[in-house]
């Protein structure tokens, strides 16, 4: 049996190993956490059983054995007792050197169209944002003087009459502030990315939403203690955790549960600008119990003046986009009622790199 040990290891696609019955002989890093089981509960286990694949395939894997060829199965829900189903492709392929032994790769769909649908978003996000600072600048001085205007025709006027230049100058300050927002959201500073441990950013933003915003709902701690640092800016991270806390708190106003959850993801890969493949393997989960997102807008949440709140700007979830791409991350959504997660995937913080927040 041929078989390069870090090559199989350091595979980014989810991959098993099956002997002539059917049995999982080994399974490498991407699989564990793909199925979200470890090796030594996988060693031993018929495929079927651990596997959940949602189609008929022991017969077709049955004849691509004793034939020694390969089979391809595309577009089939691939899950475990342990997570749920993602829309995968699959390939079956005979080991070389060996009769009996088969590999199973496993490429996961979803995210590759998420991926690609975050970046059109990311390209439409900054369009629009700069044809909004541009009006934003443009319409501000005019709306000073309507809001001049009306304070002064509000002297001369009844009280009944003063109600409507009151709505004038409120409204016209409304804007004002929306339109300072665009702005702010224009300039904002480039990243400083330093070393900065998730779990003391992710305290912070807690306990800032249990005292305040958040205060009607349960906040549960679900960490992986082992997690190690990321490259990130702090203040930024920061800023991202409390703009999701505050969405999910404010998404169930009678009170409910927010967990927070950070685990190790070796699977994830981004393609940089430059082409070149960055790691993206600390994932960081903000679940809340509320309604969801209204389906109308979900695929389009991190979209600018995209909002499921009354009278919503549009512009937390775009920001919250612009900062984890701006750092290098990636942000995603999965939302039915009952159940929303935002998922935040950052990088690694390099070995040789200096020590920052602990």
């Amino acid at each position: 049996m041929i078989l390069d040990t870090a090559l199989w290891t350091s595979l980014p696609v989810p991959a098993l190993m099956i002997d002539k019955d059917d049995l999982i002989i080994t399974s490498n890093a991407a699989a564990e956490s793909f199925l979200n089981m470890s090796s030594r509960s996988l060693t031993g286990q018929r495929i079927w059983e651990k596997v959940m694949i949602d189609a008929p395939l022991e017969a077709p894997f049955a004849r691509a054995r004793a034939n020694r060829s390969s089979l391809f199965v595309n577009d089939v829900d691939v899950g475990s007792g342990e997570r749920a189903p993602l829309t995968c492709n699959l390939q079956f392929a005979p080991l070389q050197g060996s009769e009996d032994v088969m590999i199973v790769m496993i490429s996961p769909r979803e995210i590759a169209s998420r991926m690609n649908q975050h970046h059109s978003t990311e390209k439409a996000a900054k369009s629009a944002i700069g044809m909004a600072e541009m009006l934003a600048h443009e319409i501000k001085n005019p709306l000073a003087g309507i809001t001049g205007a009306a304070q002064l025709l509000s002297m001369g006027l009844s009280a009944q009459d003063q109600e409507m230049t009151d709505l004038i100058v409120e409204e016209s300050r409304r804007i004002v502030k929306l339109l300072e927002q665009v702005e702010q959201f224009g300039n904002l500073r480039p990243p400083l990315l330093k070393p900065v441990n998730i779990h003391d950013v992710l305290d912070r933003a807690r306990q800032s939403a249990s005292v305040g915003f958040g205060a009607h709902m349960l906040f549960v701690e679900d960490y992986d203690p082992s997690l190690p640092q990321t490259m990130a800016d702090a203040d930024q991270l920061l800023q991202v955790f409390l703009n999701l806390l505050k969405n999910a708190s404010e998404a169930n106003k009678t009170g409910g549960m927010i967990r927070l959850h950070s685990f190790y993801d070796t699977s994830l890969r981004v393609r940089r600008a430059d082409g070149t493949q960055a790691r993206l393997p600390l994932q960081i989960e903000i679940i809340d119990d509320g309604p969801g997102l209204p389906p109308a807008i979900a695929n389009d949440i991190f979209e600018p003046f995209v909002s499921g709140k009354e009278n919503g700007t549009g512009l937390g979830l775009a920001l919250v986009s612009k900062l984890i791409g701006d750092g290098g991350g990636w942000i995603s959504v999965d939302s039915v009622p009952g159940r929303t997660v935002f998922r935040i995937s950052l990088p690694l913080a390099p070995k040789d790199s200096e020590t920052g927040e602990n």
